[in-house]
């Protein structure tokens, strides 16, 4: 009633093509991607149309791309465009770094965004995704009641399917969302301080060059290295390269376990800005593990807040 759109039923963490692969039983959660396939079968385009889709691209200034423009050029019907920037603390000392809660409430009741609503997270990055694991995971850590998912390949697999876009945009009803957000933000003192106390893993998903400190970082000012006792496993890691799609989860576990990675213990995931961190915790998440954490300032904040002796570099 009143065109309230009805919920979706939970199924397994991932959803492919109509295929499931189920987490173990005793930690099945709700699915963490859906195929093309799905979402046409499962209807978007408007209100009361199934799930909400969501474009959540954003590109490094250097590509000199512009995400909205390009989404209003031409989207999956029925998506709205996601401002990863205009939803990040604007007094925060790095980018990305999450809103109050009153500000992803506002930023996710003006796309017309239930609690009840079932959100696709996609981008469109030639990797397949790049910005839309950290949509995922914000909604996520805000405590969205319904199932949050990504669009698996996100729009360059959508494309390369031979999918329809449309320039045509989808007027949604203002709501008044609430978020719940849940402990998942780990600060830089947090992370000082696991130093000596190992508390927890800390994965970086920086590419190798920069955690090694070989290669430069994108972003001026800063050097490349890596915080001490990190992981690296840089998040090109978890996709299959020809599909673009996520490895599936008997890949991702051997990924980390070849890294040393317990998904038994607290983990907590890193990289530039605290972007691309989000596809450890959709990895992990693939594999049964919900409470991936990250360190939201990420090695921008690191470089220049730390102490050089906690700067690990190669290049040194």
């Amino acid at each position: 009633p009143g065109g309230r759109r009805v919920p979706l039923p939970v199924r397994p963490a991932l959803l492919r093509d109509g295929q499931s692969v189920s987490v173990p039983r005793a930690m099945a959660l709700p699915r963490a991607l859906v195929s093309a396939a799905w979402l046409v079968e499962a209807g978007c385009g408007g209100p009361g149309a199934g799930p909400r889709v969501l474009d959540a691209s954003w590109h490094l200034p250097k590509l000199g791309r512009d995400a909205r423009q390009e989404f209003g050029a031409g989207h999956v019907a029925g998506a709205a465009f996601f401002e990863l920037d205009g939803c990040s603390d604007p007094a925060a000392p790095g980018r990305h770094m999450m809103p109050a809660p009153e500000h992803f409430g506002r930023c996710a009741g003006e796309l017309g965004i239930e609690g009840q609503d079932h959100v696709v997270v996609y981008d469109a990055s030639e990797l397949g995704q790049f910005s839309a694991p950290r949509v995922w995971w914000m909604f996520r850590a805000f405590g969205h009641p319904g199932p949050v998912s990504v669009l698996d390949g996100g729009l360059a697999a959508w494309k390369r399917e031979g999918r329809p876009l449309t320039p045509e945009l989808q007027c949604y009803p203002r709501t008044d969302y609430c978020p719940h957000p849940k402990p998942w933000v780990k600060t830089y003192q947090q992370v000082l301080d696991n130093i000596q106390t190992k508390e927890f893993q800390l994965v970086d998903a920086r590419a190798e060059g920069r955690f090694r400190g070989t290669q430069p970082e994108p972003r001026e000012g800063i050097k490349p290295g890596h915080i001490p006792n990190s992981i690296n496993i840089p998040f090109t890691s978890f996709t299959n390269p020809e599909t673009l799609k996520m490895k599936s989860e008997q890949e991702i576990r051997c990924l980390f376990e070849d890294h040393n990675v317990d998904l038994n213990k607290p983990l907590v995931a890193t990289c530039g800005t605290g972007v691309t961190a989000c596809h450890v915790a959709l990895g992990a998440y693939i594999c049964g593990k919900e409470d991936v954490m990250i360190y939201d300032g990420s090695w921008v904040e690191w470089f220049t807040r730390a102490d050089p002796s906690n700067i690990i570099s190669e290049s040194n």
